[in-house]
């Protein structure tokens, strides 16, 4: 077993190549040529990269690989990242037994049965929004009037957060996963949203209702700073993710005919079509970040305690191993081995709730916008490249 070279062969987060939905090309030849690869960071530091798919499951399900963002090594791609790892921590940022206990408290609330119940109402939400979006008018914005609305509707209705803050929680979450917030920039953005949901949580406290607020603070088990901070993992995570993997996938299908054409015929498909999508898109792109606190073994490399990896998900998703021609949308494949939701103990709790809310997105906009186009260039969009959440600021459509 061999140690590689300890100098950094590439700087993460590295330059995007011509196609606005692949992984960086450097990326995708390391994979090729040396899937465990050094590389250098913002901040000088060094960290191991990880590119090919069995070597991302092996560390995501190593608990030798710990989530701790206060172990030596840990590594951050900003200066911003490393703010967002201080203050009141939450379990995504723990290793078990602690991230077991406080993960198990929210369980229940994404099993799929209790999500597959929501299923009206969030049909209601969007079909609401595509009537306001298209009365007389041809054209609009379908992220700002369609995929941030819908899953921002949805996650504050489950925690119990008013909608109408909605433009304060937004602008927060912008600051907290943009890759050029200054550290000073994501501190304030931190406080502020820290003390919404604090205060908010306190409210449930004396006047209780059914959002998942008001049930943690009923259990009596967590203070309110760690309630609130529960709630800014999901209420952050909760919206993100799934407004720009809604918009991400209706742009790639328009940019791939054949495949919409394919799901138009078909629509039974659009759940598989979804982990395709999800697979395809993975918009995680500055990877799932760990720090080894033993030595391991890993590709042909000996990673050192106290050394940090990152676990490239959207490059090990069009491993060739895996997924022949994987830089291919092929919504006909089984893409059900994707790591687009992580893989191991922290893979993502949410992911019975954003599959639903994907499905319906997708299902009716495809089915009520038969005339579904781009209403400008493809050439002048503008892609998410500065966010720690991948995906497009504006989706300008006409139908």
């Amino acid at each position: 077993m061999a140690t590689a070279a300890k100098t950094p062969h590439f700087t993460h987060p590295a330059a995007r190549g011509a196609c606005p939905f692949a992984p960086p090309p450097v990326y995708s030849q390391a994979r090729q040529e040396e899937p465990v690869t050094r590389i250098s960071l913002w901040d000088g530091s060094t960290s191991w990269l990880v590119t090919r798919h069995e070597d991302v499951k092996a560390v995501l399900a190593d608990a030798r690989f710990s989530s701790d963002s206060n172990r030596p090594g840990f590594p951050f791609i900003s200066a911003g990242a490393r703010q967002l790892s201080t203050g009141q921590p939450t379990f995504i940022r723990m290793d078990d037994p602690e991230h077991a206990r406080l993960r198990r408290m929210l369980t229940g609330e994404f099993m799929i049965k209790k999500v597959e119940a929501l299923r009206p109402e969030i049909q209601r939400i969007a079909d609401e929004l595509l009537d306001a979006m298209t009365e007389g008018r041809s054209e609009a914005d379908l992220v700002r009037e369609f995929a941030l609305p819908l899953p921002s509707l949805v996650i504050c209705l489950l925690l119990g957060v008013p909608y109408r803050d909605h433009d304060f929680f937004q602008e927060c979450s912008r600051v907290l996963l943009r890759r050029d917030s200054t550290a000073e920039e994501v501190a304030t953005a931190q406080v502020r949203l820290a003390d919404y949901l604090v205060e908010l949580t306190e409210s449930k406290r004396t006047d209780p209702d059914d959002g998942i607020l008001s049930r943690l603070a009923a259990r009596g088990e967590l203070n309110t700073e760690e309630i609130g901070a529960m709630g800014r993992l999901l209420l952050v995570a909760g919206h993100e993710t799934t407004a720009n993997m809604t918009a991400l996938s209706v742009l790639a299908l328009l940019r791939n005919p054949d495949q919409l054409a394919h799901l138009r015929a078909h629509p039974e498909a659009v759940p598989g079509a979804i982990e395709e999508l999800l697979r395809y898109l993975t918009i995680v792109h500055s990877g799932l970040i760990r720090a080894a606190t033993e030595d391991v073994e890993l590709g042909g490399v000996r990673i050192r305690a106290g050394e940090g990896v990152i676990c490239m998900i959207n490059t090990a998703n069009r491993d060739e191993r895996e997924f022949p021609d994987g830089d291919d949308l092929d919504l006909t494949r089984d893409a059900r081995r994707h790591l687009a939701f992580g893989f191991g103990v922290h893979q993502c709790l949410g992911q019975p709730l954003a599959r639903l809310e994907l499905q319906i997105a997708l299902d009716t906009v495809l089915r009520r916008l038969p005339g579904l186009r781009l209403a400008e260039p493809f050439e002048e969009l503008r892609f998410r490249g500065d966010m720690l959440i991948y995906g497009v600021h504006e989706l300008p459509i006409a139908w």
